[in-house]
């Protein structure tokens, strides 16, 4: 099963997500900050990540940034979500294979999904 690691501060969005991407047959962990889902991903590599920008402890783009700085994970998919900073992320295209504001499209960002990690 190919497992996506979800990273937002904000629960409600994080369950509806996981719950989006659960009934598309993924496996799906769950972080509430960066600082979770470095550990998460580091401990279990995913076939993609889907983050916000802003949250504590570190935000997506520090996210991204340690990422990508580690060889193995210079491939690694990420998509940001973002409800102010998209422009921002928009400017490291190295770092995000997708930006959307919020709110998204969920079918939209499903497709993505679809296209960076592969089939469930």
């Amino acid at each position: 099963m190919t497992k996506i690691v979800v990273v937002d501060d904000e629960s409600l969005l994080v369950d509806v997500l996981a719950f989006a991407l659960e009934d598309e047959g993924y496996e799906v962990a769950l972080a509430y900050h960066g600082k979770m889902a470095l550990e998460l991903i580091l401990a279990a590599p995913p076939a993609l990540v889907i983050t916000d920008f802003m949250m504590p402890l570190m935000t997506g783009l520090e996210l991204a940034q340690d990422l990508k700085a580690r060889p193995e994970y210079q491939d690694l998919p990420i998509i940001l979500v973002s409800g102010a900073q998209g422009a921002l992320a928009r400017r490291h295209p190295e770092l995000f294979a997708k930006v959307f504001d919020k709110p998204y499209s969920l079918p939209d960002l499903l497709e993505q999904v679809l296209k960076l990690a592969g089939p469930a």
